[in-house]
């Protein structure tokens, strides 16, 4: 295309006729479009939509989004209902109210997650945000970093297993 051509690669293309009775390649038939064609939008049932994909909508929803928790919890960490969430009960979302029905007796958040039926980092969301509103009570998890005196144990017993007993120094 020249500097002085106005039409645009579209332009060509939409006046671009594969009607090869009117006049040969590249002509345009410039008959005027036809309104559109109405047609009825198929009738859906709810049950059409699967129970799968609304609970991954709903859970989306409940997190709005987020994928991580103010709080460190993994999958064994231990949860619990507080005293605040029992006494404003009725006051509660619907998935709070959820959880803290569940975490009357201590659950792990896997626990909490498989009896709920929802993915772990969801449910891992909404525990958190109890957590920050005071609604669970979080009981920390063994420490991140190893005991030594416990690991130095742990090889001197498998070292017994796999030899025998050490000699006394």
């Amino acid at each position: 295309m020249g500097a002085g051509d106005d039409q645009g690669f579209a332009d060509v293309l939409n006046g671009f006729s594969l009607n090869f009775r009117s006049g040969g390649r590249g002509t345009a038939s410039r008959a005027e479009p036809s309104a559109p064609r109405r047609t009825a939008a198929p009738a859906t049932d709810e049950s059409d939509f699967p129970v799968e994909q609304a609970a991954s909508v709903r859970a989306y929803a409940w997190t709005g989004g987020r994928t991580h928790s103010v709080h460190r919890l993994e999958i064994e960490t231990l949860v619990t209902t507080s005293a605040r969430a029992l006494d404003r009960m009725d006051d509660l979302k619907g998935e709070h109210q959820e959880i803290a029905e569940l975490c009357r007796h201590s659950k792990s958040v896997a626990e909490v997650g498989a009896l709920l039926r929802l993915p772990l980092g969801v449910v891992k969301v909404l525990l958190g945000d109890m957590a920050v509103l005071g609604l669970v009570i979080v009981h920390e998890s063994a420490s991140a970093s190893p005991d030594m005196e416990l690991l130095e144990r742990v090889l001197k017993g498998l070292t017994n297993l796999r030899t025998g007993p050490l000699p006394a120094l």
